[in-house]
């Protein structure tokens, strides 16, 4: 396991949920908008940390 896993399962987790919001309620909806900025903010996190 490294350190960057957790991180991972993260982002798949907020992945899967951003897609189950956008599907139901758009994704235009105000709780789809803030998982995707949740993901963006997850994903740079996980660039930074392969650098």
């Amino acid at each position: 396991m490294t350190a960057i896993d957790p991180l991972l399962f993260k982002i798949e987790t907020v992945r899967k949920r951003l897609i189950e919001i956008g599907d139901a309620k758009g994704y235009t909806n105000p709780e789809s908008v803030s998982l995707s900025q949740e993901l963006d903010r997850l994903l740079n996190l996980y660039e930074k940390a392969k650098s």
